[in-house]
């Protein structure tokens, strides 16, 4: 089977729609949670993170979604939409929106899941996970297998080749891994970048999610809108009642 060709730039500017949205959106629950005060940081971090007492004892499915879109403070913030930015512009402009958001969020949910079994199995029940990291990683590593060979700045700063760096990240992630007290899940940092990698070699069976065509829908509510005026506008005009003969 012939591998997909893939085209390589070196611009990574602009804001295509996906990358924009994600960025707004994780920006503005971010504004929220800081202008609420402890208090309502701490109730979106109960109710939105990613706690695996939630999902697994009560359910609380959405947080393996949720918890993508809550950091824990500016430079957390700040790393992970730059990260998005720099790597993601590119991917989304050669693969579309749709595609790269499918990608990204399945990163995000596998990285949420990876996090929930380890910590049911380490009987961590009650501690909250927050970040895109897990899906930010997977975007690195699917920057990483695409284009191998681009000389990228990792951490904004050295020059290196994309599938260098990765493979530095990944090392970093396996050794922070055995240190838990330093607060970062690595689990869900590996997590993505395993599924990345895997769901790119295809080593993974193909997981369909059709996300909603939004800008279609609308196009089709205005259609029909028109349909409505135009009949309603006949009905106005023949007035005549019926014919007699």
């Amino acid at each position: 089977m012939p591998q997909p060709r893939y085209r390589y730039t070196t611009s990574y500017y602009g804001f295509p729609p996906g990358v924009k949205w994600l960025i707004i959106i994780n920006t503005a629950v971010f504004v929220f949670s800081f202008l609420g005060g402890p208090s309502i940081a701490g109730h979106m971090e109960t109710l939105f993170g990613l706690i695996a007492a939630g999902v697994v004892q009560n359910l609380y499915v959405w947080q393996l979604f949720t918890y993508m879109f809550l950091h824990g403070g500016v430079l957390h913030l700040l790393f992970n939409m730059l990260t998005l930015w720099f790597f993601g512009t590119q991917l989304e402009q050669d693969w579309g929106t749709r595609r790269f958001l499918k990608y990204y969020f399945l990163c995000g949910l596998a990285a949420g899941i990876c996090v929930c079994v380890a910590d049911v199995l380490a009987g961590h029940w009650f501690i909250p996970t927050i970040g895109a990291s897990g899906a930010i990683f997977g975007v690195l590593v699917a920057f990483g297998v695409l284009y191998p060979n681009q000389t990228v700045l990792m951490s904004f700063l050295f020059p290196i080749k994309a599938k260098y760096m990765v493979m530095i990240y990944a090392a970093i992630e396996v050794l922070f891994t055995f240190r838990p007290e330093a607060g970062v899940s690595n689990i869900a940092h590996l997590g993505g970048m395993a599924f990345g990698y895997l769901y790119l070699k295809r080593r993974l069976p193909s997981i369909h999610v059709r996300l909603p065509d939004v800008g279609g829908a609308y196009h089709r509510w205005r259609i029909a809108r028109a349909k409505r005026k135009f009949q309603v506008y006949l009905k106005k005009q023949d007035k005549r009642g019926p014919w007699v003969n």
